[in-house]
């Protein structure tokens, strides 16, 4: 598997506040044998996950997702979950706070068929892993540091959702589709990420969590900044088949029908035409859970990080993105370039079509001057 597949999820025609699109996903009837449940924290502030010997993720943390595959209770709530209200008059943070207690995973089994994991926070962990360890050998140009310590700590900026520019707004102006099991987020008509889950009820339940999730700084940026995109409309042509309420019932259909095709072709490409690299968080019966990163590729538009739930056909039966900004993709785009030359500097450079010096240069300007030994600038 190496591309994301929205097959039985069909585009409606979207709904727009301001600067923000939100695309409606339907289906025509649910996954089978998947429910989705959330897991919520009481207050606002950081949380630390262990996730591996001596490493540790750290962030804002609102909820946890609890992926239900026993087939009992479908429209109950999950084991453990604590039911509290979105929002409710609580002030959303300005700041992070140190964390007051741990999560042992970012992916838990819990009692029965069940699993708990992070949203989003699954394909985070993934992308500041990326080559974390640094060089595996002793080249001279590579400080103690790296070697000894790899990136850590390596960190990255996100905005919540609250600060998103008419996010909130549109979230609570728009009605939910019969069958809506999924959203695509646009800023200024650039994808800022994509939600998708088994079932209906999940969605309605869970559609008020995006005021809570993580988004790229280029989203913040083309919110606060944009102008207002143009709205959703049809146009029927005049003519006899519009004589009956049936022809014009088919028209209308009609547009609907080109409005999906236009979307999935012009608006979701860069999501739905790129290759992944895909890692296997956890088998759970019939369903597995990966995340995914993209291949980093220079000037090629906008590139999405993830998490997704896929049936044994491979069909999407949830699915949650992050949309990187430019320097986020220099970065990853520079770590694998290094990662495939063994962080051999001139074989690296020469791969990149590029000089060492400037190589180093643009090593320090990715902020990971650290592990490079001291030398004069050049």
């Amino acid at each position: 598997m190496n591309r994301l597949e929205l097959t039985g999820l069909t585009a409606r025609p979207s709904q727009v506040w301001g600067g923000i699109r939100l695309v409606p996903l339907v289906r025509e009837k649910p996954v089978e044998g998947l429910r989705l449940h959330e897991e919520l924290y009481t207050g606002f502030g950081s949380d630390v996950v262990e996730v591996g010997p001596r490493s540790h993720y750290t962030s804002y943390i609102p909820h946890g997702f609890v992926a239900d595959w026993s087939g009992e209770g479908a429209g109950a709530a999950a084991y453990g979950t604590q039911l509290a209200a979105h929002g409710g008059g609580s002030t959303p943070p300005r700041t992070m706070r140190l964390p007051r207690h741990r999560h042992h995973r970012m992916a838990k089994r819990q009692p029965g068929d069940r699993l708990r994991f992070l949203p989003l926070h699954l394909a985070l962990e993934g992308y500041l892993a990326l080559h974390f360890g640094g060089p595996s050998t002793a080249w001279e140009e590579w400080s103690r540091q790296a070697l000894r310590d790899g990136l850590s700590p390596r960190a990255e900026d996100a905005y919540l959702g609250w600060s998103v520019r008419g996010l909130g707004d549109a979230l609570r102006a728009f009605e939910i589709h019969p069958g809506q099991c999924g959203v695509m987020v646009y800023a200024a008509d650039a994808l800022a990420a994509a939600f998708v889950v088994p079932h209906p009820d999940d969605y309605r339940l869970l559609h008020p969590s995006l005021i809570e999730d993580l988004y790229g700084e280029l989203v913040h940026q083309y919110a606060m900044y944009g102008a207002p995109v143009a709205d959703f409309g049809a146009r029927l042509a005049d003519g006899p088949r519009l004589d009956t309420l049936a022809g014009l019932r088919a028209a209308a259909w009609e547009q609907e029908r080109a409005w999906s095709e236009a979307h999935d072709t012009l608006f979701a490409r860069e999501l739905l035409d790129s290759s992944y690299g895909f890692d296997r968080v956890y088998r759970m019966g019939s369903f597995t859970l990966w995340r995914f990163l993209p291949p980093f590729l220079r000037n090629s538009g906008g590139q999405h990080i993830g998490e997704t739930i896929t049936g044994h056909k491979g069909q999407v039966a949830y699915l949650k993105t992050f949309r990187l900004s430019e320097a986020q993709i220099r970065r990853g785009h520079l770590l694998q370039r290094l990662a495939d030359a063994d962080w051999l500097l001139p074989h690296a450079a020469a791969a990149l079509g590029t000089s060492e010096e400037e190589l180093v240069r643009r090593i320090r300007a990715a902020g990971f001057e650290s592990l490079l030994k001291a030398r004069g600038k050049g």
